[in-house]
Parts: C-alpha cells; structure tokens; sequence
C-alpha cells in the first residue's frame, strides 16, 4: 500500500482561463496509507477526473502526483501498481469465477499455491466459494460485479484500490450487503481504498473519510460526523442528510443577527454573527418553540409528512423562508395550516459567509482546495 499525495488541477481545454474551464480546481490532498475514502458529489463535479489521475489513465494539466514521495506523474496504471474497479463488470464470460480472480496474479507469476490460497480468501470474504467453479456467462449481475471487486482485491501488492460506482448496477439490497463486505475486507487487509460514488449512503458507510465534491472542488474532507455536524461549506450542508440543512438568509441588524424578520442570535455573539448571510441548521436539530423565545421564528405550516420513524413538517415563515424540521412521532405534530414556532438557533447552528462555514473565531472555515 502507498500514501498518495496530490498537488494538481485539470482542465480538459488546453488554456483554462476561469474556474468554469477546469474538471479540477487546485487542490492539495492526501491518501494515507490504509486508509478508506470515498469522493462523493454529483454528477460531473470531478470526481472521477481525479480517480483516473490518481490512477494513471489522466495526466493532470497542471501540478503532479506522489507515491510514498515518490513523483509518479509520468507513470501508467501498470507501473502505478493499481487495481481498478469500474462501474460495470469487467470480467471473462469464458472462465471460471476462480479463473476470473486469479488472472491478475497468473499474470504476475504468483506460485500456484499462493494463488490457490489467495483466491480462496477473497472468495470467502465475497461468499462465493460455493461459485468457484461456475462459469462466468451463467451468474447474475450482482455476481459478476463481485468477481470484478474480487479480481481488484486479490492482488496483495497494489499501492491502492479504485473503485468507481461499482454498485450502481446492484439492485438495492445487495448493495447494502457487499458495502459492508468491502467494509470488513478493508478491515481485514488493510489496502488503501478510494471509492467514487453520488450516493451519501454509500460513502458515509463504506469510507472512514469522505472527501465532498463541487464544480471541479473539494469543499470538505472529513468522517461522516464532520460533515454532518460542522459541514464547513453550504454545498455539504445542503448535499449531506435527508433532506439536507435550511440554509435561512440571514442579516445583522442592531438587535442582532435576524432570519424572517426576528432576532435569532444577539448582540453577544457580534464577532461572529456580523459577517453571516446565512444560517444553516439540520432539520434534525430544529425544534418546536414556545411563542418568543428567544432564537424561535415563528412559521406556517405547508405539510407534515408521516415517514414512519419520524415526521417531516415543511413550513415558511412571514418572508416566504422554507425551514423544514424532523420531528419526534410521539410528539404532538402541528398540521398543515396551523401556526407555530420553530427554533432554529442552538448548539448545532451554523453560520455562513460566502459559503464557508465562519468559525468561533469569527473567519470564515478555509476549504480544502488551495
């Protein structure tokens, strides 16, 4: 396994003159060694763009990339030593489900006796030892993306495996199983993964560090924790949790920092509450409040939703601002019409400028990307 240390950009346009011309803005980013990480965003934030770079198929247009201090920018895939999982099985019809996953080794000359061993580890670790035999043609699509994941994990001498939305053609409860095998793979052998996915479910339980992605930038790395409680750019507020953080515009007035017309955080709160122009917080943590209280907004109703382990009230304030909350079921629920309070400042309220999370120090979080 290898530490992998990034200092690059892309751009596919051979003279990028503005942000919009780059895949990738400037970024500075580092994989330990052993570690599991997921890049999560959407569909063309550039997350793959830097997948291919780390794995060789792109050569960054700009900066380069290290393996163990080691410049390998220059360096293809094979010398990379890296193993890659694409979205759709890569596989041989014609063979075995054993043969399949000891290609990569027979290629590299491993002794037969070593390959019999390794191939029936990661066989058992995928539950497929009782498929050893069987043709690969005859298995089902979630089968063969296991013999593509296995054929990527078989190898005991990669700097890194790269995964890239493997599980998008898996139907839904097998992704759950062979994401929590890829958990306890990781765990036992200790390789260093890097995952690409769109899906948060996915990257938060696969990955011990997620880096978040948007419009060519990395705005947070961090474990699912971080990026759930302290998100440090609006875009993983917004992406992370279902649904995503109320982002309120905010404005400083004398009384203080004001959302919809009421004062939510006071005068106290000066050095921090001064440079805001929004206030983010989790549905999760917003509450029903006693008219007036302090850090409370009062709300209409437009729908209270019954999702089973929670209710989701939608509500907008006096100004139109949408703020939507979960809420306990054993509470009692207000419905869709009524008038109540909403409380929107606490100890998991964040405050934004200019997208960037403002610390207690009262500066604006620093992203990732340089």
């Amino acid at each position: 396994m290898s530490r992998i240390d990034l200092d690059l950009a892309h751009a596919y346009k051979p003279d990028p003159k503005t942000d919009d011309d780059y895949a990738l803005l400037p970024l500075k980013m580092t994989f330990e060694d052993g570690g599991a990480y997921a890049l999560l965003g959407p569909s063309g934030c550039g997350k793959t763009t830097l997948l291919n770079i780390v794995s060789g198929l792109v050569k960054p247009s700009q900066g380069g990339v290290k393996y163990d201090g080691v410049d390998v920018t220059a360096r293809t895939p094979q010398q990379r030593n890296i193993a890659q999982v694409f979205q759709f099985p890569v596989i041989y019809d014609t063979m075995t489900v054993a043969q399949n996953l000891a290609f990569p080794l027979r290629n590299r000359g491993v002794a037969p006796e070593r390959i019999k061993e390794r191939v029936g580890r990661i066989a058992e670790m995928l539950e497929m030892s009782h498929q050893l035999d069987a043709r690969a043609a005859g298995l089902a699509a979630d089968a063969k993306q296991k013999i593509s994941l296995g054929r990527g994990l078989v190898r005991e001498d990669v700097s890194a495996v790269l995964f890239d939305e493997p599980l998008t053609v898996i139907d839904p409860h097998l992704k759950w199983q062979l994401r929590r095998k890829l958990k306890q793979i990781h765990h036992e052998l200790k390789l260093t993964l890097i995952y690409v996915t769109h899906d948060q479910v996915e990257a938060l339980t696969f990955a011990d560090q997620v880096i978040v992605m948007t419009r060519g930038r990395a705005v947070q790395v961090g474990s699912a924790s971080d990026l759930f409680e302290r998100p440090r750019h609006t875009f993983v507020g917004h992406f992370i949790g279902s649904p995503g953080m109320n982002l309120l515009a905010a404005r400083w007035s004398e009384q203080g920092l004001e959302v919809a017309g009421r004062t939510v955080v006071g005068r106290a709160a000066a050095g921090v509450a001064q440079a805001a122009t929004l206030l983010g917080v989790r549905p999760e943590y917003v509450t029903i409040a006693v008219p007036d209280t302090p850090g409370a907004v009062p709300v209409t109703v437009d729908q209270a939703q019954d999702i089973g382990t929670y209710w989701l009230l939608t509500t907008h304030a006096a100004d139109g601002t949408q703020i939507r909350a979960r809420l306990h079921p054993h509470q009692a629920i207000p419905r869709a019409g009524e008038t109540t309070w909403l409380q929107v400042n606490g100890p998991h309220t964040c405050l934004y400028e200019n997208e960037l999370l403002i610390e207690s120090g009262g500066q604006p979080a620093r992203g990732v990307a340089a």
